[in-house]
């Protein structure tokens, strides 16, 4: 009888330790899955903060551009040729 004692004693150890083993597997896989998700989130989000960045430069230049463009029609040629426009 003592020996199926130990027999199942040493099974039952075995089991328990592939059991702890799977367990921590199953652990460290999930922790490695969240910190790859989480770069990849860190990535994503530098890269939305580039992005609105760039548009918001582009957004003034265009605003500058149009603003120098207005000036620019403000400032009509006179329609006589330069010989007949008054001097001042």
């Amino acid at each position: 009888m003592r020996s199926t004692e130990k027999m199942r004693i040493s099974v039952k150890s075995r089991a328990e330790e592939q059991f702890t083993a799977t367990q921590k597997k199953a652990k460290q896989a999930l922790t490695e899955t969240a910190k790859a998700r989480q770069e990849r989130a860190d990535h994503i989000a530098k890269l939305k903060a580039l992005r609105l960045a760039k548009e918001a430069a582009d957004k003034e230049a265009a605003g500058k551009a149009d603003a120098e463009k207005a000036a620019a029609k403000k400032k009509k040629p006179s329609a006589l040729p330069r010989v007949h426009r008054p001097k001042s």
